[in-house]
């Protein structure tokens, strides 16, 4: 790793380079939006493109990483608005509602869609990143899945189900878009039968 640049501040380590990367990333949205560049980037950290090509070697990858740091605070929010709840069904419900209520507004997350790589988004959905993503958020939820007769399987499709609705949500909310009480009833109707057939071993 090369000394020089970073603002007269160089990383100590790999790791803290690609972190100072990720979070220059964050504050060039805050101040450009969806024209962020790499150049933006390198400039905040007073570096070369070259430099940040070196720990990112394509935007997709840096902006992705971006994403990812961002999914991990914004899982906690979600635990957090259903700490309270018990019943399976109603947890994944309001996890998904409080989700589609504000993803719109998550910078971070919907970078990728805001700078029109709508391929890249839908080709991504379900892409190891984004299920091991969805698990690990899954797991901290406030469920005994194995409690309820779920095992890794069931957990693995909720996961893919749950990533398609939102993307499916995301990209086109209705005609015209449901309220968000609307939205939870909704839900509510369609995904609380299939996780209380699973719940009791009924087939689906």
């Amino acid at each position: 790793m090369r000394t020089h640049g970073w603002n007269g501040s160089p990383p100590a380590s790999d790791d803290e380079a690609r972190q100072r990367i990720v979070a220059a990333t964050m504050r060039c949205v805050d101040r450009f939006g969806a024209k962020t560049g790499l150049a933006d980037v390198a400039a905040e950290l007073g570096v070369t493109r070259q430099t940040v090509y070196r720990y990112f070697p394509t935007t997709e990858q840096l902006f992705r990483a971006t994403g990812a740091v961002a999914a991990e605070a914004f899982t906690e929010r979600v635990v957090a608005h259903v700490v309270d709840l018990d019943d399976p069904a109603e947890i994944i419900v309001e996890a998904l509602s409080f989700c589609l209520d504000r993803l719109p507004h998550e910078r971070y997350l919907s970078l990728l869609p805001a700078l029109g790589r709508r391929d890249m988004f839908v080709a991504g959905v379900t892409s190891p990143m984004s299920m091991d993503l969805g698990r690990r958020m899954y797991h901290r939820l406030p469920i005994d899945w194995a409690a309820h007769g779920f095992d890794d399987d069931d957990i693995d499709g909720l996961v893919e189900l749950t990533l398609r609705l939102l993307q499916s949500f995301v990209f086109d909310p209705g005609h015209p878009p449901r309220s968000p009480i609307e939205q939870r009833a909704y839900l509510r109707r369609w995904i609380g039968p299939a996780i209380a057939a699973t719940r009791t071993g009924v087939p689906t």
